[in-house]
């Protein structure tokens, strides 16, 4: 078998007129109903997930007012930013290793912008008609059926973009007290805006941007293919079998009239959601959606030609012939081996800390007003003001107790009760007898530890002022 080209940088060829506007055609097929699958699932999470109640709460709200982020049973505090940097390195990763194995197809099928794209599409669709439809409808002059027709549109459009705007502020408020305050035309400032902000975003990147965010706007595009080599799964023309181009009727063999498979009827550039013609090669305004697969393979079928003219692979395999079979097995190259080792430590790592997590954190301020005092029994008082946060989901009960120097005690509340998600104040008053240790600043330890579950517990050090 001949060796693999050489070659790591794959010619990117762009061809489409950033000023012309893409009517793209609908088209039925496997990859088809998989994108939509993916619309549908992601917009039931989207969706739904802010309304789920879990334990008299909302299930995920980023509360801003509180600095409290809940998920599930898990609540993150200000002092768990390192699990955020954490996501942000696994989501990194997860980028480059997918990149380098399947190039596109998270634009294609899950960013945000494909999938409000083809909702926008589909209202539009079921309102102004299909692709022809829609190209005569703009280039006619105004009437009052297009005027209908565009105000339908843009209200429709507009609700829903309000609706999603709703739903995103819902994430970061708890969405029934929003909803309620605009219900109510009662709404706080920044939530107001928030809202209309997001709104507005979405009307205006699904709505009239969108084949512009991909082409133009959204940095993946741009830097992707640096992440690209000729093993990476793209969606490719087989040139080789397709070229000649040319029109025949079917039932005629390509290889009498010195053509190719590819009857050029132009449906894969009419389907495209940012108008490229795939046979000119691999453009940085590919999203790796196969719409245009789809529509290719139709064509094949009424032409009885074989499918896979137009279909996902690789460079060197449309240029190799590889089988399906090499194709897997070179995937495993070395930078995905390093991508997917890295990925499994820190996701394992992150897992783990997450799992042994103690629900538990506390601070220890000593009252600096007063730094010692005598007590009506003649020991000596030190003040502290304790702050235990229960990062779990549950009500917990606290028991406080102190150590580090021979005889010192608690003379006030040694147990506290925090209810999940909350900080709990408390005032604890330590005293020693004169003498138990030097005249200065002595180290103590306070340990606060779950009454019903010792393993949940927490060491803080102080110090212990001797007159």
């Amino acid at each position: 078998m001949a060796k693999p080209s050489p070659r790591k940088i794959i010619e990117i060829k762009p061809v489409v007129d950033p000023d012309a506007k893409v009517y793209p055609r609908s088209i039925s097929g496997p990859y088809t109903r998989w994108r939509w699958v993916f619309v549908w699932l992601t917009q039931i999470v989207f969706y739904g997930l802010c309304w789920l109640p879990w334990h008299g709460r909302q299930a995920v709200l980023f509360d801003i007012d509180t600095r409290k982020f809940y998920f599930f049973d898990l609540v993150l505090w200000p002092q768990d930013t390192i699990y955020l940097v954490l996501l942000m390195i696994l989501g990194a990763f997860t980028l480059f290793l997918f990149t380098a194995v399947a190039g596109r197809l998270w634009c294609g099928y899950t960013c945000p912008q494909t999938v409000y794209t083809e909702i926008f599409l589909w209202f539009e669709k079921m309102i102004e008609g299909e692709r022809p439809q829609r190209i005569k409808l703009d280039a006619a002059p105004w009437s009052a059926r297009k005027l209908a027709l565009k105000s339908a549109k843009h209200a429709t459009w507009l609700l829903f973009s309000l609706w999603t705007g709703i739903t995103f502020v819902g994430y970061f408020m708890p969405i029934r007290d929003l909803v309620n305050d605009l219900v109510t035309l009662s709404p706080g400032a920044w939530s107001a805006f928030w809202v209309v902000f997001y709104a507005i975003a979405t009307y205006g990147n699904a709505g009239f941007l969108r084949d512009q965010m991909c082409r133009q706007i959204c940095p993946y595009a741009r830097f992707q293919f640096v992440m690209f080599d000729p093993d990476t799964l793209i969606i490719a023309y087989d040139t080789a079998r397709g070229d000649a181009r040319g029109p025949r009727a079917k039932g005629a063999d390509p290889k009498a009239l010195g053509l190719g498979d590819c009857v050029d009827c132009g449906i894969c550039v009419q389907v495209c959601p940012t108008g490229i013609d795939i046979r000119n090669g691999l453009q940085n305004e590919c999203i790796g959606c196969a719409a245009c697969i789809d529509a290719c393979d139709q064509v094949m079928d009424k032409m009885e030609y074989p499918r896979g003219l137009i279909r996902y692979s690789t460079e060197n395999a449309v240029t190799m012939r590889y089988t399906t079979t090499e194709i897997i097995r070179r995937a495993a190259r070395p930078r995905v081996i390093i991508y997917t080792a890295i990925l499994v430590a820190l996701t394992t790592a992150m897992a783990w800390s997450l799992a042994t997590r103690i629900p538990l954190k506390v601070n220890v301020l000593k009252d600096r007003n007063v730094l010692s005092r005598e007590a009506g029994d003649g020991s000596i008082e030190n003040a502290y003001r304790l702050q235990i946060m229960n990062t779990g989901d549950q009500t917990r009960k606290f028991r406080i107790s102190i150590g580090g120097i021979d005889g010192v005690r608690l003379a006030s509340d040694s147990e506290i009760t925090v209810p999940g998600g909350e900080i709990g104040t408390q005032t604890a008053i330590v005293s020693a007898e004169p003498g138990a240790t030097p005249s200065g600043a002595a180290p103590i330890t306070f340990s606060v530890t779950d009454v019903a579950d010792a393993k949940v517990a927490v060491t803080e050090s102080s110090k212990f002022w001797m007159p």
